[in-house]
């Protein structure tokens, strides 16, 4: 800050006050100098007012959460130790957060929906939390309110673009969705225009750089989570499987590597966070591997998993019926020469999905991972254990979840390079909320092409 402030030609005065150069024509003391002592100032609060000169020591101390373990776990375990009560909590409520899991999972594709929307606004508003605690201070206007008024914008444009995507059937019955799916992205952006502006309008004087911390704070908030939670439904999208076996690989990495650093660490990975030892990292990723392809293999055998998610007009709900795709059926692989002397076989019948499982379980233990390190050194940065108190044991929603939105992201792109082709019932209902001159000449261009190839006859009609 001082090199800042010598570089605009001002020096730190008495109590770190600075004073602005002289400008041109003025007198260097004097009378003149005593009628523009008030000038100066003022042109102090104009010029450098608004300069934010906080170093990060300088960041106030946020309160630390309060304990909501249960009084009842808390009497279970009031003989153990503080490292045995901790283990022993975690692991209680990993277990019930695995069984209400499964328990969404039993009930659809829509309550899985929901619940990614539900830890997307948890997550944003413990990080928007985060913000507004270490600023309280300045007081800064609509800053929470304009938050949560950007996080609505954004989830209107990616939901409204899921469900011209993926409900067509159903919005071409309803004259009024027809309206707002037509004119979707205008709206979005018109109601994004309409923050921004409000946003200027908020603007104080001397608090010009903070308050565009603020702006930047939000906006990477959003990004964090409100873009990779609609990754995480159009993957679900894709297929169940392809939502669970990611997600449950990132679950798998975390309590694993956890159980081998609890029992075997010695050796610290990471300065970010020094409970993370080398024998957890290793111990998590060869147990995710084994357990992406065990997933997998189960996983495949039934069209609930692996089936795309569909939404049936008809039935007005969600179906997950189809043929499976070459990926979920068995095939047979020749075995390397020296795993033929050790199995003593020849070959062995695999689904190709078992195959990318690899891959994916892969990334959600070497890569994952360092969406956790990074959460670590924000949360470094603030002085703050956890993003919250939600979870005992294990701090936050956000805590709990900053390994999946890389993971999230890694899914979509990984199908759309080399799994995804064209999907005929998501072309059939792009085609029927054309217009009908559109519909008629896709038709034609369809027939010439069909004619030119020698697959129809001119005569012909379909």
């Amino acid at each position: 800050m001082m090199l800042e402030l010598r570089h605009r030609g001002g020096c730190p005065g008495p109590g770190g006050a600075v004073a602005p150069p002289p400008r041109e024509g003025e007198a260097a003391g004097g009378d003149h100098e005593t009628e523009s002592t008030s000038d100066k100032e003022t042109d102090i609060d104009d010029r450098y007012g608004d300069l934010d000169s906080r170093a990060d020591s300088d960041i106030p101390d946020i309160p630390p959460s309060s304990d909501r373990t249960p009084e009842i776990l808390k009497k279970a375990l009031s003989g153990l130790s503080s490292r045995w009560k901790n283990w022993w909590i975690r692991g209680i409520l990993t277990l019930t957060m695995i069984s209400l899991f499964f328990l969404i999972i039993y009930m659809g594709s829509f309550m899985l929906m929901l619940l990614v929307l539900g830890i997307q606004v948890k997550c944003f508003h413990e990080i928007i939390t985060i913000g507004y605690r270490v600023y309280r201070s300045y007081d800064l206007p609509w800053f929470r309110t304009l938050s949560w008024y950007f996080l609505l914008c954004v989830n209107y444009f990616f939901y409204g673009e899921t469900v011209a995507d993926y409900f067509a059937t159903f919005v071409q019955r309803e004259e009024q969705l027809q309206f707002l799916i037509r004119y979707h992205r205008f709206i979005s952006f018109a109601l994004y225009l309409a923050g921004f502006c409000m946003f200027v309008l908020s603007l104080v004087k001397k608090h010009y750089r903070l308050q565009f911390y603020m702006f930047a704070w939000t906006h990477v908030t959003l990004l964090i989570t409100v873009t990779q939670s609609h990754l995480v439904i159009q993957n679900l999208f894709e297929g169940m499987i392809w939502f669970l076996v990611p997600i449950s690989s990132v679950i798998c990495n975390d309590i694993t590597a956890y159980l081998f650093g609890f029992f075997f660490g010695r050796t610290p990975l990471i300065k970010l966070s020094p409970k993370k030892t080398w024998e957890g990292f290793i111990g998590g990723f060869f147990s995710t591997v084994i357990f992406g392809f065990i997933a997998a293999y189960v996983l495949s055998k039934y069209q609930y998993f692996v089936c795309p998610v569909e939404y049936r007009s008809d039935v007005n709900s969600f179906v997950t019926e189809c043929e499976p795709s070459e990926l979920f059926q068995l095939r047979s692989y020749s075995l390397p020469p020296f795993l033929k002397a050790v199995l003593r076989q020849e070959t062995v019948s695999l689904y190709p999905f078992q195959i990318h499982s690899v891959a994916l379980s892969t990334f959600a233990s070497l890569i994952g991972p360092f969406g956790g390190f990074f959460a670590s050194g924000f949360k470094r940065a603030f002085k703050i254990k956890d993003f919250a108190n939600t979870i005992p044991g294990h701090g936050g929603i956000m805590d709990r979840f900053d390994c999946q939105y890389l993971m999230a992201t890694f899914v979509h792109v990984y199908i759309t390079s080399f799994i995804r082709g064209p999907n005929p019932s998501r072309v059939l209902q792009q085609l029927l909320v054309l217009q009908p001159e559109q519909q008629l000449n896709i038709y034609k261009a369809l027939k010439t092409h069909l004619i030119e190839k020698g697959l129809l006859q001119p005569t012909l009609k379909v």
